[in-house]
């Protein structure tokens, strides 16, 4: 029996090696007549966009899932759930104010919740605004992206 398991293995993980790799969205086709030059800037574009992407689903992975969770619904009672929130999706200068020196936006009535926020000091301008973006394009928000710049003029940097 184990080595029919071992087989089925094996024959799994061969089938997969034989898959063809996934053609990018955006990519252009093989053989397209799409000028390298423009290609090259859309490439350069698509992974700036994804790099920000990743560090705010990063960010997101390793501080903010254990009390809002996986899918940003928080603890109903307890943390408060991302999705459609009005502190997410409002002003980015009262989330970071929030979110890194711990200033309660107006938006976040006192007492509704019987924790309280984390602060995150150390969180830079750049990764505080890849992490906010990433909270206003997910958990079915849909919000204007966030930059460093922004960030670091609402906390006086």
């Amino acid at each position: 029996m184990c080595t029919r398991k071992v087989l089925t293995i094996l024959v799994l993980a061969g089938a997969l090696a034989a898959c063809p790799a996934k053609k990018k969205p955006g990519e252009p086709q093989a053989g397209s007549s799409a000028p390298a030059a423009t290609a090259a800037a859309a490439a350069a574009g698509d992974a700036r966009r994804s790099t920000a992407a990743e560090v705010g689903a990063r960010m997101y992975s390793g501080n903010c899932v254990p009390c809002h969770q996986q899918n940003g619904v928080g603890i109903p009672s307890v943390y408060p759930s991302l999705a459609g929130s009005p502190v997410v999706l409002g002003d980015p200068a009262q989330l970071a104010l929030w979110v890194i020196k711990g200033q309660r936006p107006p938006s976040m009535p006192a007492g509704r919740y019987p924790t309280q926020m984390l602060q995150f000091g150390w969180m830079k301008p750049a990764d505080a605004a890849a992490l906010f973006s990433y909270l206003r394009s997910s958990f079915g928000n849909a919000a204007a992206p966030v930059d460093a710049a922004a960030v670091a003029e609402a906390l006086g940097q």
